[in-house]
């Protein structure tokens, strides 16, 4: 599985958006720190030429080392004891890399699931591939080509502000549905300034300083 993600063919470069093949991921993890912290859960939504392939969605859960602290559960409802059947990571993992396999990765707020997922990509002996396209970037960029104050960051926020709706909060597939919504609008709404690629919309940060420089 690792070797058909690593060898496998994505768009990149100049590639219109729309022709491209996406994966929207989420996580849910123990904490926000890669060195202690662990994924629990993920999801991946596909998106083919602009639109969302709900039937494909995937969604699955990881057992941890350690005990989760409270504070993790508190925000997403999910317990040790939920977990006490599920596969550990390097299993569990293995159906997400087939998700992501000749897709670009979609996440929002990157450097979340990029610092968890690199690791534990690493550990099946493949780096993580970019490009990755960042939902809370294209959402400030689009404030910018709008002349507009800056974009909500939070998911649910950013989706109301689209006019979106918010499907289940801090539960992997229901945030990876969100984000898919919101990666639709917002790379539909900077096209009408001008004609996005694959690798416009994953220098959507790069493209931020150009207009605040």
């Amino acid at each position: 599985m690792a070797a058909k993600y690593a060898q496998a063919t994505v768009a990149v470069g100049r590639t219109p958006w729309r022709n491209s093949r996406y994966c929207v991921v989420d996580l849910e993890l123990s904490g926000l720190h890669p060195d202690s912290d662990e994924i629990i859960s993920f999801a991946a939504v596909p998106i083919d030429s602009g639109c969302i392939i709900v039937g494909e969605a995937l969604y699955g859960l990881c057992r941890p080392i350690r005990k989760l602290p409270e504070a993790s559960t508190l925000i997403h409802g999910i317990r040790t004891v939920d977990l006490a059947d599920a596969p550990p990571l390097d299993v569990a993992i293995q159906p997400l890399i087939a998700a992501m396999t000749g897709r670009v990765m979609v996440v929002h707020v990157a450097w979340v699931e990029q610092s968890f997922l690199s690791r534990a990509f690493e550990r099946q002996g493949v780096r993580l591939r970019e490009p990755v396209i960042d939902t809370y970037e294209l959402g400030q960029l689009l404030a910018l080509e709008r002349k507009q104050p800056p974009a909500p960051g939070a998911l649910d926020e950013l989706a109301r502000s689209l006019n979106l709706p918010v499907h289940r909060q801090h539960h992997a597939l229901g945030d990876a549905l969100t984000t898919a919504q919101v990666f639709i609008a917002l790379a539909t709404h900077l096209n009408e300034f001008t004609s996005e690629t694959v690798q416009s919309l994953a220098q959507a940060k790069q493209r931020k300083r150009w207009y605040q420089s």
